[in-house]
């Protein structure tokens, strides 16, 4: 049976992509699309912020990218040797607040230790930091998306836990994504499960896997990497079949093959 994954490969370098080989591990094959591009922004600002760890109380990631833009910064050999010399251990002495293992994963690979790694969300993220902040203290620096849910911060503001968010990543549709879903369905056919990893995914796909499966879609077993984007599909008007207990290839893969196959459970 086949999946279609609506998300980029894992770095070439670190081996094949867990979530592949997990759903392999059920007989299932699976196929990778790129569906989002990723424009980084205002580094000079986030390096400048970075520079002022006496500033913040701590920092918070929600998101792989913004892990990204760090590693862009710190290509640069002055960066580098700040962020090695001083900077990393200075932030080191606070908490590094972060969802889910991809983003805990680049959080060691700078060099910090990541907390919170186990909240599959931003809402269960904000109230492990609201157990652990005091109101009024310093601000939590929060690298992040132009396109952030405000669920994060709306919890730490009623808390009165202060959170300075910086944007430094805009999200847009990958270039060649129209063109990857048609040619895979022309040549694959209809997938037996499609996985959906993000509500932008939902916004820039949805449309075209509709038109490509025509009345068949009724047949396709939905399945979403977590609640936020389970709630965009239903948004959308379709239904979930699968949603991951927390976003890992693990979860993700025994929720499909549940999904698929019912009457084995």
């Amino acid at each position: 049976m086949k999946v279609l994954l609506l998300k980029d490969a894992k770095d070439k370098d670190s081996g094949p992509d867990p979530y592949i080989k997990e759903l392999g591990s059920y007989s299932l094959e699976s196929t990778l699309i790129p569906v989002l591009s990723f424009e980084f922004i205002s580094l000079d600002s986030l390096f400048d912020k970075l520079s002022h760890p006496e500033c913040y109380g701590g920092l918070v990631f929600t998101s792989p990218r913004a892990l990204e833009a760090i590693k862009i910064c710190l290509k640069e050999k002055s960066k580098k040797e700040a962020w090695s010399k001083s900077l990393k251990q200075m932030w080191n002495i606070k908490p590094t607040y972060v969802v889910g293992k991809a983003t805990a994963s680049l959080v060691e690979e700078i060099g910090l230790t990541p907390q919170g790694e186990k909240s599959g969300n931003a809402e269960k993220l904000a109230e492990y930091i609201c157990s652990r902040e005091k109101p009024n203290s310093s601000a939590l620096l929060f690298p992040c998306g132009a396109l952030k849910r405000e669920v994060l911060p709306t919890v730490l503001r009623e808390k009165g836990i202060p959170l300075e968010s910086l944007t430094v990543y805009q999200t847009t549709q990958h270039p060649d994504l129209q063109e990857s879903l048609s040619s895979y369905f022309s040549q694959q056919g209809i997938p037996a499960s499609i996985v959906f990893f993000s509500p932008s995914g939902v916004k820039f796909c949805l449309q075209h896997i509709q038109k490509l499966s025509g009345d068949l879609i009724s047949q396709v077993k939905f399945a979403a990497i977590g609640p936020t984007t389970a709630q965009a599909l239903e948004a959308a008007g379709i239904p979930v079949s699968c949603t991951a207990g927390s976003p890992t290839p693990q979860d993700l893969a025994a929720g499909i093959h549940r999904a698929l196959h019912p009457h084995s459970c």
